[in-house]
């Protein structure tokens, strides 16, 4: 009777779900361009279907419907994505000057959310426009006036906390996107010199099997060799205390990594 009725009504109970698409065809569904398709992944607004090692993501339709039926959708969700690159640019969403923009930022006041490499080789940081106008409802106070001390003690140490705030940010996303030990290891790892991943990780077949699990590049990283060595310095931990944050926090990972081996036999993402 079960089988009749789901015949009768154009569904097999052992139909396979329907294939993933892939991010060109997600995007148009979304109305969305590359570069805000980009950013709605990264930001956790789009979820990927796993994928097999080294092959492309794809994306349920039901987590394109998914999207679709919320609330506001699409200016909503393009609002979410929409960046602006640099002080000059950030400040006007702002209503400040560049130099008090740059100042905030530097300061750690602002993250960065990405990054490119303009042609003379400098970090163009960008910024969410949300995130923005949130800081300046929530902070009026910091837009106006003379710097905090503890602004102008940075200031006067030529402290820069962007890169170093954008890794963090970076890094949790990321980890967000994963509850898989090994990969989670794998993260951490990828932040953080290869003199200190020797150290926490002795065993080469481990090393080499973290290397591949690594995180690709975010979207947006140059493809230049020259530009490509200047935004490979943004991707690795560079004050001592944060290269110590992240050697404890892989430390971590790897006790329960290696413990889910330990139980399932198996070495590796499972």
């Amino acid at each position: 009777m079960k089988v009749a009725v789901e015949a009768a009504q154009g569904v097999r109970a052992d139909a396979p779900p329907a294939p993933a698409v892939g991010g060109a065809r997600a995007a148009g569904e979304l109305g969305l361009s590359r570069s805000e398709f980009a950013r709605a992944v990264q930001l956790g607004l789009v979820r990927a279907e796993p994928s097999v090692r080294g092959g492309s993501a794809g994306y349920a339709q039901a987590e394109l419907d998914r999207v679709k039926a919320a609330e506001g959708f699409p200016q909503a969700l393009r609002a979410q994505v929409e960046t602006v690159a640099g002080a000059e640019a950030a400040g006007a969403v702002l209503g400040i000057s560049p130099g008090r923009f740059t100042r905030l930022a530097r300061c750690g006041h602002l993250t960065p959310v990405g990054y490119r490499i303009n042609r003379y080789r400098a970090v163009v940081w960008l910024y969410l426009a949300e995130e923005l106008r949130q800081f300046a409802a929530r902070e009026p106070g910091m837009l106006r006036g003379s710097a905090p001390p503890g602004d102008r003690e940075l200031m006067e140490a030529r402290a820069d906390l962007r890169p170093r705030a954008w890794r963090a940010r970076h890094v949790g996303l990321l980890l967000r996107r994963t509850a898989d030990p090994w990969e989670r290891a794998a993260v951490l790892a990828s932040v953080l010199p290869e003199e200190e991943v020797r150290g926490a990780v002795p065993d080469p077949a481990e090393r080499i099997m973290l290397a591949a699990l690594a995180p690709p590049p975010p979207y947006g990283h140059p493809q230049i060799p020259a530009a490509a060595v200047v935004a490979a310095g943004l991707l690795r931990a560079g004050p001592p205390d944060e290269v110590d944050w992240y050697r404890t926090s892989l430390d971590f990972a790897l006790t329960g990594a290696r413990g889910q081996s330990k139980s399932t036999g198996e070495r590796g993402p499972t």
